[in-house]
Formats: structure tokens, C-alpha cells, sequence
């Protein structure tokens, strides 16, 4: 087998410091502890026949696996919903490593990659939704307000994603080139204060499927401890309304910056 390549070598080549830099291009998750361990994974699956895009494809496996995994009851579901959400940003991270060392970029891998993200995120938020009605494996009771609510707020998060998606959509026609991290700065004063304001307090980031398992996590805690779902039902609400107030914004947030022009 061919030899592992040198940490600080590998680091070189597949943790460019302008995407880790890019607020937009790097989940914080990844710049504080993630990007530290899929590159000691990167450096064994370099030395194998595995592809880049076999690699996104277990991401997505796993993303839509965490929302599957809130079907099961108390705190093992919460547990492993949190964990493959875990597993899905380690694959999010080896993925492109992988491919910038190969050398085997492609477009399906970009593609597989952002619908992946959708499909985690929904169905995180689909899963949510079944939790708080209480519908766990083997204790089906049928759609009501909360899975109902829990489908909304994953339209909404697909919704969210895909306003930002299409900027480069909109751009490529266009025949512009992509965005920097400085266009997205609103024009109108107004608007960047509002905008300041949500990032000081980090609010949409429990709009994120890695963020919202870790919330999901904390408040099957406080379910055992409480023995019924009401925190879960409490916080599935919060962030259904933070989902919905947030598209509207984010929609004027884009219109009002220079990403379009």
C-alpha cells in the first residue's frame, strides 16, 4: 500500500486557507474541531480506490439517516441523530479533501454535496416534527399539528438554502463570476443593522441541521428529566418561527446587497 502522505503536506493542498477563511464556505463546526480530525481520515482513504463522490454519497446516507433516527423513542434516538450528524459533517469535510489531493473535483460531487445538505437538513426537521408528536417506531398515531409543523419548518430550511443556491444560479447566467464574502453586505443601512443583530446572537444557525440535532440533544434531556415531550415541542416551535422569519429576511438581505449585481 502506498505510504501515507505528511500531515502538513496533506493540510496544504486540502485545507486551502481561503475556503476555511470564507464564512460562507466553512461550517464553524469545521473550523473549530472537524477539519483537526477528517484530515487524519483523509490521510488513510488517499492511499485507497474509495472516490470523492463515493464519499459525499455516505454523507448523505447519513444526514437522511439522523432525521430517521428521531423516529426512535427518548434519549437513544436523540443520541444517534446527534451522532450521524456528527458523521455527516466528517464526511461533508473528507469528501473534498479527498478530491483536492486526487485531484478528481467534479460537478456531480458539488451537486450530490448541496442536495445532500438539503435532504439532511429536511429531513432533521421532518424527524423533529415525528418526535414531538410522540410517533416513534412502532407507536404510529397518524399526521397531526406537530409533524405538520415539522414539515414546515423543513420547507422552510429548503427554502433558505435554496435562496443562497440560487445567487450563483442567477450569477452563472449571468456571466459573473462567484460572489465574495463582501458582496453579501447589505446596501441599505437598515437591513446590516437587522443582519448585525441576528449574527451577534447566532440565531439561524439552529436553522442547521448539525445545529438543531445538537438542540434536539439537550432537550431530550430535559424530556427524561421531565418525563413527557414538552420541551421538544417547545423548541421545535422556536425554530419553526426563527425558519419562518428568517425567509423573508434572508430574501430582502440578498436583494439588498450587491450578490446580483
Amino acid at each position: 500500500m502506498v505510504a501515507a502522505p505528511v500531515l502538513e503536506d496533506l493540510r496544504e493542498v486540502c485545507q486551502p486557507q481561503a475556503k476555511l477563511a470564507s464564512r460562507n464556505g466553512e461550517h464553524w463546526a469545521g473550523r473549530l474541531y472537524m477539519r483537526r480530525i477528517s484530515l487524519r481520515f483523509t490521510r488513510q482513504l488517499v492511499r485507497t480506490p474509495v472516490t470523492p463522490d463515493q464519499l459525499t454519497w455516505t454523507m448523505v446516507v447519513c444526514g437522511v439517516l439522523s432525521g430517521a433516527a428521531l423516529l426512535v423513542p427518548g434519549l437513544a434516538g436523540a443520541v444517534l441523530a446527534a451522532l450521524l450528524m456528527q458523521l455527516f459533517l466528517l464526511f461533508d469535510c473528507v469528501d473534498g479533501e479527498v478530491a483536492r489531493w486526487k485531484g478528481q473535483n467534479s460537478a456531480t460531487g458539488i451537486y450530490v454535496d448541496r442536495l445532500g445538505a438539503y435532504l439532511a437538513d429536511a429531513a432533521l426537521m421532518i424527524g423533529f416534527g415525528f418526535r414531538a408528536a410522540g410517533s416513534g417506531i412502532g407507536d404510529w398515531h397518524g399526521f397531526n399539528g406537530w409533524v405538520s409543523l415539522g414539515l414546515a419548518t423543513a420547507l422552510g430550511v429548503v427554502l433558505l438554502k435554496a435562496s443562497t443556491d440560487l445567487v450563483d444560479v442567477a450569477r452563472a447566467r449571468r456571466g459573473l463570476s462567484v460572489a465574495d464574502d463582501e458582496a453579501s453586505a447589505p446596501r441599505s443601512q437598515g437591513v446590516a443593522s437587522v443582519r448585525r443583530l441576528a449574527a451577534a446572537f447566532k440565531i439561524h444557525r439552529v436553522t442547521n441541521g448539525i445545529e438543531a440535532s445538537l438542540v434536539l440533544l439537550v432537550v431530550a434531556f430535559a424530556d427524561a428529566a421531565t418525563g413527557g415531550i414538552e420541551p421538544t415541542r417547545w423548541a421545535l416551535a422556536a425554530i419553526a418561527a426563527i425558519t419562518w422569519l428568517m425567509v423573508p429576511a434572508h430574501l430582502l438581505s440578498i436583494l439588498s446587497s450587491s450578490r446580483l449585481r
